[in-house]
């Protein structure tokens, strides 16, 4: 397994950005406001990222008292981490799409400046999941062995 590449999350976000643009001015004014933290769901997945992250770091590197890890649970947190970083991505377009958009329209429609609050907690909850999901997938990493040259 390989890790995750800036250049496949970037082009996630830029499709579903794309896509979020184009719903959102084909449909924005049938649409109900968005709900304003809609995008702390993401936060809750960012949070059991980096724990989930700082738990493996200490045990991937064996510090004293922390039980080694089984290869299948460090597999199994590589991929909620490979998921949730592209999870992140794809809601960091969609969230951006809704703002440019919305950004715009401000002072035309009073719903737009609700959504502009509701895209800014959206797209900086999406960012933080992205960074822990990027940390967790980091943590999982093997450790170089020093004895490996001899």
């Amino acid at each position: 397994m390989r890790f995750t590449k800036p250049r496949d999350l970037l082009a996630a976000g830029l499709v579903a950005g794309l896509l979020a643009h184009l719903l959102i001015r084909l449909a924005y004014d049938t649409l109900p406001p968005l709900p304003t933290f809609a995008g702390f769901t993401l936060l809750v997945i960012a949070a059991v990222n980096g724990w989930l992250g700082f738990s493996l770091r200490a045990r991937i590197l064996r510090k004293p008292g922390a039980q080694p890890v089984e290869p299948l649970t460090a597999a199994r947190a590589v991929a909620l981490a490979k998921a949730s970083s592209l999870l992140g991505a794809i809601m960091l377009g969609a969230w951006a799409g809704v703002l440019v958009y919305v950004l715009p329209a401000r002072g035309d429609f009073e719903a737009a400046d609700h959504d502009t609050v509701s895209g800014i907690v959206g797209a900086a909850c999406a960012a933080v999941l992205i960074g822990a999901a990027l940390w967790l997938e980091r943590c999982c990493k093997t450790p170089e062995d020093p004895h490996r040259d001899q």
